[in-house]
């Protein structure tokens, strides 16, 4: 069963009584996934942005948008339209794909895991959470990393409230810390 069958069969219905909302519409369901990876040694070595968008786009199956600086600070030796990192937005099928890779290989992968932080909401019902190192996913292996590097997971979601957010990503399965 894929965690799309999961959440039409069993997620929406239970969230439908949990909350009682008027329509099967109005339950709320991820949007998308935000994958960031921003690279601050990228200035020095041109090619980090390279690799690290040849591995961003292994782990998530689509390629990669190079981000570039929006302003000029001359404390970071930063100018105006230097590449700064890698992004990339998830939706429909790789969505969830991801979110499965995620929750059943990647996190139990972790050292010291004891479930992501409860509290990672940002009060509009969408999700962050930080992934320390790329070698997480079996995708990834130790040969072909040349730097530890970590990036940042959005997950949005239709949800109004965090309450609501975090019934969803928990019947979805992600394994909160108690």
């Amino acid at each position: 069963m894929t965690l799309k069958d999961k959440y039409n069969n069993e997620v929406r219905q239970q969230l439908l009584q949990q909350f009682g909302y008027s329509s099967v519409m109005a339950v709320p369901r991820i949007e998308k996934v935000v994958i960031n990876q921003g690279l601050g040694s990228s200035k020095e070595d041109s090619k980090a942005i390279d690799k690290a968008s040849r591995e961003l786009g292994l782990i998530s199956l689509q390629k990669p948008i190079v981000t570039k600086a929006k302003k000029s600070i001359s404390n970071f030796k930063l100018r105006q339209g230097m590449p700064i990192g890698v992004k990339v937005t998830l939706r429909r099928e790789r969505m969830y794909a991801f979110i499965d890779k995620l929750i059943n290989v990647g996190l139990p992968r972790i050292r010291d895991f004891r479930g992501i932080n409860p509290n990672a909401f940002d009060g509009r019902g969408n999700y962050n959470l930080g992934i320390r190192e790329q070698l997480i996913f079996p995708e990834i292996t130790y040969d072909m990393v040349d730097a530890v590097r970590g990036f940042d997971i959005t997950i949005v979601t239709t949800a109004k409230t965090d309450e609501e957010a975090r019934a969803l990503l928990t019947a979805m399965g992600f394994p909160f810390r108690k």
